[in-house]
């Protein structure tokens, strides 16, 4: 027996070839649209017993909002999503919304038809070992990677931040001094605590650590072009 659908999905053409590919499988498609901001009342006034709501960005923040308003409206209605690989925090995003399952958007047309139905019997229609990866995930929250260049940049002021770029140039005191408008004795008090701050011995050492920490291409975009200040 057909289920009643309703298919959503960021690309028309998508959700036409979804709900087509569908229809000869014998399943009733009420509407197949692109998302907007009326995509959750399409689905609410429709009233699908299975809305299948395709998304290129399961982890972005407020992209599940559409099935919220649809639970809270249509508890009766089963919610699939339909997503890219997925990030655990994006699947543990979507059954925190309120969905029945997801299914990535690569998934054979029999897969997402097995998914409808374990949606509409009130299953949680996921594959076994994204579900596990998204309950680890909400368990065992990864650390953020450390951002070494980040925090190193974070250390330094703006204007030590130019004398490492300038550093890591080649430029000795004499130069540092003449390119920033300042004493060469401020120059190298200016080196001597980057330096100091990184951690070094050397301006070698310096200019490595900021190459191998991708330091260099964070600090050439918050150089000041001029310092009105010497």
């Amino acid at each position: 027996m057909g289920v009643r659908l309703v298919v959503v999905d960021d690309h028309r053409l998508l959700a036409e070839a979804l709900a087509s590919a569908l229809k000869l499988r014998g399943h009733r498609v009420l509407a197949a649209a692109a998302p907007a901001a009326g995509a959750a009342d399409l689905v609410i006034a429709r009233a699908p017993e299975v809305c299948l709501l395709g998304t290129a960005a399961p982890a972005e923040p407020g992209i599940f909002d559409p099935v919220v308003k649809i639970k809270r409206e249509r508890p009766q209605v089963a919610v699939l999503v339909l997503g890219p690989v997925p990030s655990p925090r994006g699947i543990a995003a979507a059954f925190a919304a309120g969905a029945s399952g997801y299914v990535r958007h690569d998934e054979r047309i029999e897969g997402v038809e097995r998914a409808i139905g374990k949606a509409r019997a009130g299953e949680a229609a996921v594959a076994p070992q994204l579900l596990q990866q998204a309950f680890g995930e909400l368990l065992n929250p990864a650390a953020q990677p450390d951002d070494e260049a980040q925090r190193l940049l974070e250390m330094l002021t703006p204007r030590e931040v130019e004398v490492l770029v300038r550093v890591a140039d080649g430029e000795d005191t004499r130069l540092i001094a003449a390119g920033m408008g300042i004493a060469p004795s401020t120059a190298r008090t200016h080196v001597q605590r980057v330096l100091m701050k990184l951690g070094v011995g050397s301006r070698l050492e310096a200019a490595a650590l900021a190459a191998r920490t991708g330091l260099l291409d964070r600090a050439s975009t918050s150089r000041p072009t001029q310092d009105p200040h010497p």
